[in-house]
């Protein structure tokens, strides 16, 4: 053991934001692999511009605003803002490049050979540039606003992220003005891409950008002048919502409020074409008040991510991950009898492999039941279009007490919640938005229902959210019960999150802010204890994001204590493994697919019996202290069994989706030995639980 060493030295954490750098660029290692399907290649490309479009939103503008108020914040790491906001420049400009080159090098060119084209306008033919013409006149010229700027016409006010074009001019308009710059928004009602018909194009999958109609029609718009230059850009803003909770008399007007001012927050990042001169460049960075490190050129669309349509919109299965049944739980639940199949043991399920739809039968059959007095239901990330608030709502229209809490500070649903607690709200349910100064993140559904024997309670707890589309494309566990302990806990939950008082006493359930944390360092230091007495000891977790640092300096003692430590970590981690006299006994890897790896798993060896907690909290500061979560045991032996298969032990056998992060920060991708074959967790997860 390497007592010199403090555990706090900056040294041994990772940077929070440079490390999610590292797991984006292996989102973009999905789409340069070409063992993936080319459409879904396509799809992570798109993914990767999505998550580095809020990573500027959010943690780059987070930084900067923390830079002009001169309140720099060090984390555990030791980096300065300023010092992070110089690597993260680097790194994100050498990412933008190779994200453009996969793009018109390898994905392009592949589309095209497998008969989906990109039509470029020195490439169309008389007939193609005719129905661009006639298309841009009907679907476009009416609808477009350009803006000259002049003093009495200052730069406009560019909404975040939308598709914008600087115009360079020469000569006067009607009005005798000489205006050298306009800026011609691209209306958000049209769409980026646009099919031409097969008539026209002779393809039956051909496109032409937005982008490229309206720059090939630009002169129009501008009659009597010359049009010296054209340039797509946009403008990235930050999108932090700065509601003060403490002075705000009501949530939802503040918040909606804040949706609006989102659009226009101050810029973070500007885009512009690559072919773009250096003098408009600037123009456009002093309008934003920008400098050039914050300049990206791109050589395409700005926008990756609206090339999301077309694995989206495109029947190509044949470009495709292969489609799949999910599994529908054994014995009454697949008949639809869920009361009947809950009352007899605890079903767990695991999404996508398993179906959601009885979690959806749980609170469908909840609303028609006339037998359920009461519902009490956690939103976090849902769909105003969701069956399941639309239950809720009918329950509450039959009479039936439904409550719901209703998180409206989901980043980036917060519209979606909004429109959900209002819809609850108009049918009479009794609607709260959680605790003020805390997210409600907890996964909880509560049913009271009367029985022969008197009133009984019905749970499902979950890692995941009450949302059919992402219980497609997410990994979770869920938990339908009807234990006497478990659901009086929750039930004890639901009090705490709408009444007032003091914390209550849970039995089987942990909760966030209050006792999640501390029974964390008290299970890991069990182990501590057990390896100190040469007894086994064994720690593995699996989970999105690892920042918390005391947790970290605990699974760092432990190491040093000869714990065995195993932790799947998808996305962010500051901890480093591998460090001699640190971590050697940590071993920690990253799983990325074709799912979105999402279920939080706890493991503790315990003695021989071993402690297996689910639970909808990441180990971060702000899931700790900041936000209402739970994790709720797995006591049953044979369902004990499949959490640590399914959510452990298979994710330790991949040697195809699986990186280990090394002592200095860096992910090696997996391999299979020289006679191995590769072998995917995930789809070895889809042949064992779903129905082929």
């Amino acid at each position: 053991m390497a007592k010199s060493i403090s555990l706090r030295d900056p040294g041994l954490y990772l940077n929070r934001e440079l490390n999610w750098l590292a797991f984006n660029e292996r989102v973009l290692a999905m789409a340069q692999d070409e063992r993936v399907p080319l459409l879904e290649r396509l799809k992570f490309l798109c993914i990767s511009s999505t998550n580095l479009d809020e990573f500027f939103e959010i943690r780059v503008a987070r930084l900067k605003h923390e830079i002009a108020l001169d309140a720099e914040q060090i984390g555990p790491d030791g980096m300065r803002p300023r010092e992070v906001l110089g690597e993260i420049g680097e790194r994100c400009s050498a990412f933008v490049q190779e994200q453009y080159r996969l793009l018109n090098e390898v994905i392009i060119p592949e589309l095209a050979e497998q008969g989906v084209r990109f039509l470029k306008r020195a490439d169309w033919s008389a007939r193609q540039r005719a129905w661009v013409e006639r298309y841009f006149e009907e679907e476009v010229l009416p609808v477009l606003s350009p803006m000259g700027i002049d003093p009495v016409h200052p730069f406009p006010r560019v909404v975040n992220k939308s598709l914008n074009f600087v115009v360079s001019l020469e000569g006067k308009d009607a009005f005798g003005r000489a205006s050298r710059m306009a800026v011609v928004p691209a209306p958000r009602c049209l769409p980026r891409l646009i099919q031409v018909p097969r008539e026209v194009s002779g393809g039956a999958h051909d496109y032409v950008f937005l982008s490229s109609v309206i720059h090939a029609h630009v002169d129009e718009l501008f009659a009597g002048m010359s049009v010296t230059g054209c340039y797509q850009f946009r403008i990235t803003r930050n999108s932090e919502l700065y509601v003060d909770e403490e002075e705000v008399e009501d949530l939802m007007i503040a918040l909606e409020d804040e949706l609006y001012a989102r659009n226009y927050g101050e810029a973070v990042r500007l885009e512009v074409a690559d072919n773009c001169p250096m003098d408009v460049a600037r123009f456009l960075l002093e309008q934003c008040e920008l400098g050039e490190a914050d300049l990206y050129q791109v050589m395409g669309p700005v926008n990756l991510n609206r090339l999301m349509m077309i694995p989206a919109d495109l029947e190509r299965a044949d470009l495709k991950y292969p489609g799949f049944m999910p599994a529908m739980p054994t014995g009454p639940i697949r008949h639809g009898e869920v009361f009947e199949a809950i009352g007899q043991g605890t079903v767990l399920m695991h999404h996508p492999y398993q179906s959601f739809f009885p979690v959806l039968e749980f609170i469908r059959q909840a609303a028609a039941d006339p037998n359920v007095l009461a519902i009490k239901q956690t939103l976090y990330r849902s769909d105003p279009e969701s069956p399941i608030p639309q239950a809720l709502a009918e329950a509450a229209r039959a009479g039936k007490e439904v409550t719901a809490v209703v998180e409206l500070r989901a980043r980036f649903d917060e519209a979606f919640n909004i429109a959900i607690a209002n819809r609850l709200q108009d049918a009479g349910a009794h609607v709260l938005y959680g605790v003020m100064g805390h997210k409600t993140h907890a996964k909880m559904s509560l049913v009271v229902r009367r029985e022969a024997g008197g009133l009984k309670r019905y749970v499902h707890l979950s890692t995941g959210n009450y949302n059919p589309r992402t219980a497609r494309h997410y990994t979770d566990f869920g938990l339908m019960t009807a234990d006497e302990t478990i659901t009086a806990d929750v039930h004890r939950v639901f009090q705490q999150l709408t009444g007032l008082g003091k914390a209550l006493k849970l039995k089987k359930v942990v909760q966030a802010p209050f006792h999640l944390h501390k029974r964390l360092l008290r299970l890991i230091r069990h182990e501590i204890k057990a390896a100190k007495a040469g007894e086994p000891a064994l720690i593995r977790a699996k989970m999105n994001q690892l920042t918390e640092p005391r947790l970290i300096r605990e699974l760092y003692k432990a190491s040093q204590a000869g714990v065995q430590i195993e932790l799947v970590v998808r996305g962010i981690c500051c901890l480093r493994p591998g460090v001699p006299g640190v971590s050697e006994n940590i071993r920690l890897r990253s799983i990325l697919g074709r799912f979105l790896e999402h279920s939080r798993v706890y493991y503790f060896h315990h003695g021989g019996d071993p402690k297996v907690y689910l639970a909808s909290a990441d180990w971060m500061q702000r899931n700790m202290f900041r936000r209402i979560e739970v994790a709720f045991p797995i006591e049953d032996e044979a369902l004990r069994a499949r959490v640590i298969e399914e959510g452990l032990d298979v994710h330790f056998r991949d040697t195809a989706n699986a990186w280990d992060l090394g002592p200095e920060g860096d992910y090696r991708r997996v391999g299979p030995g020289e006679e191995e074959k590769a072998f995917v967790s995930q789809q070895g997860l889809l042949k064992s639980l779903s129905e082929g």
